[in-house]
């Protein structure tokens, strides 16, 4: 028997024995693979727990399912528990046997139906290799009330995802947010309390992050609601597993048409909004929506969906609400309708805060990108916005690709909350370079433009004693040496290139 790995610090040895396994399968199409049984795993451990508790229980009846859905337990049908994939994992049928059980568990469960994957019985998918994939899960215990209290799967599959998204790279857009950028939009917002609303939720990760915020500082994850909508099937579906392994219930809706075209929640006022929409989308269908109810500010431009994003989170916005989301750094300074939609937002006393970050945070852009805060609850901070520069912030995880630290995310998340608190007094001090307490006259003086840089300034720059005049003749003085330098080392290459025998 082989020993069951360790439920703490399993993510990169998990991930690359898993990886081993994939073949010459995408990484897009091998992410329903892996993370369809690891769902299959989490809810079968979580049937095998309880169902040994009801055998040990001479009033009650294990095979009974009401006895299963009282305890929020998913009822798991005989051809879907582990222990028949487990058995059956060498057999050349193993991918029917695995869809057999998705379809079982669809059938039996109203909440998962038309959500899980359904196409491990396909010819290109080798079966030896998915056999080897179910032992690897089947020595990890996942749904089990140990594990749940760790949140094992969660951890292995936010972890998954994360990598899942790192080898599509640009197609990663769809399903997956960085957690560090979700982290610090929610440690911004702080939802405590209220409706939490994604109208392009992906694969669920800023509603995991609002209730593992709640759950942190203490509070009751019952006291908010998770509503969201997708447009892309298969990502609603891994939303839909996101949610359910942590139990976190939700209403998320998914059709083709996406949000602009078909809203699924045209009446919802949300307490919190937060979102990293597809922006500079060129293909949003703008031109079937010129008198949308939205667009109080002036239609968007058809050929781009940033302003229309930012209308749409306006439009849903409670009396008290708030919104953060992610947004090209051009939608800070465009012009034309763009700039005058701008300038009525920002006429209308809604813009809270604006946070410029750094490149090569997400897989799917090396660009770098801001953070927008909208609210309606500005009575202490009324007529004035907070600009925040993080371009400086953040260190690199590889070649490509950086990340906010978690003192990233508080430092910039408490500049914000002292400011929030004293109104651009008290605690809250401009920083030079960093941050600053702008007026709307000064936002007017900059013809609306809200890119940070015009407003923070510089930063302290280091005396070193020399004077301006001479420190200037010095360093012109030093690049003519180099020039010349450049010049003497262009000869040489030249002559030693014709000392054997190239050139003229």
């Amino acid at each position: 028997m082989q020993p069951t790995i360790e439920p703490l610090g399993i993510e990169p040895q998990l991930w690359s024995a898993a990886d081993t396994l994939r073949g010459n399968v995408d990484a897009s199409e091998y992410k329903h693979v892996v993370l369809g049984l690891l769902f299959l795993k989490y809810i079968s451990d979580a049937f095998e727990e309880l169902h040994t508790k009801l055998v040990e229980d001479p009033l009650a009846d294990p095979e009974q399912r009401d006895e299963y859905l009282a305890e929020n337990v998913f009822w798991v049908p005989q051809e879907a528990r582990w222990s028949r994939l487990q058995a059956e994992a060498r057999q050349p049928t193993i991918g029917t046997t695995v869809d057999n059980a998705m379809l079982a568990i669809e059938r039996e469960n109203q909440s998962l139906r038309g959500v899980l994957p359904r196409d491990y019985g396909r010819e290109a998918l080798d079966k030896r290799r998915l056999g080897e994939l179910v032992d690897l899960v089947t020595n990890i215990r996942v749904g089990d009330a140990d594990s749940r209290s760790k949140d094992v799967l969660g951890r292995v599959y936010e972890y998954f995802l994360g990598r899942f998204a790192a080898l599509e790279g640009r197609g990663a857009g769809e399903f997956y947010t960085p957690t560090h950028i979700v982290r610090l939009l929610v440690e911004m917002l702080e939802p405590f309390k209220g409706r939490v609303f994604d109208p392009c939720c992906g694969s669920g990760g800023m509603f995991v992050q609002s209730e593992r915020f709640v759950e942190e500082h203490g509070g009751n994850r019952n006291d908010i609601a998770v509503l969201g909508q997708e447009s892309n099937n298969t990502t609603w579906k891994l939303c839909k597993m996101n949610l359910a392994i942590r139990g976190i219930e939700s209403d998320i809706k998914w059709n083709g048409e996406g949000s602009f075209q078909r809203d699924e929640f045209p009446d919802l006022k949300a307490d919190f909004i937060m979102a990293n929409p597809p922006f500079n989308d060129s293909e949003w269908g703008g031109q079937l929506l010129r008198n949308d109810v939205r667009w109080k500010y002036g239609a968007p431009p058809v050929g781009n969906s940033n302003y229309a994003w930012i209308q749409h989170f306006i439009h849903h916005l409670s009396n008290s609400g708030t919104a953060g989301f992610v947004l090209a750094n051009g939608s800070l300074s465009v012009g034309g309708v763009e700039g005058e939609i701008r300038k009525g937002i920002i006429e209308d006393n809604l813009v809270d805060c604006i946070m410029a970050l750094p490149g090569q945070l997400f897989y799917t852009t090396q660009i770098p990108v801001s953070l927008w805060f909208i609210s309606r609850n500005r009575s202490k901070r009324s007529g004035r916005t907070l600009f925040i520069d993080g371009r400086d912030v953040g260190e690199m995880a590889d070649r490509t690709h950086r990340v906010l630290t978690e003192a990233d995310v508080k430092r910039l998340a408490n500049t914000y909350h002292a400011w929030r608190s004293e109104a651009g007094a008290g605690e809250y001090e401009d920083i030079a370079g960093f941050c600053k307490d702008a007026t709307l006259d000064e936002i007017r003086s900059h013809g609306y433009v809200l890119t940070p840089g015009r407003y923070v300034g510089f930063g302290d720059v280091e005396d070193d004693g020399e004077l301006f005049e001479e420190k200037m003749q010095r360093l012109v003085a030093t690049l003519r040496e180099q020039q010349e330098e450049g010049l003497r080392l262009d000869e040489t290459i030249a002559n030693n290139i014709k000392g054997l025998g190239y050139g003229g």
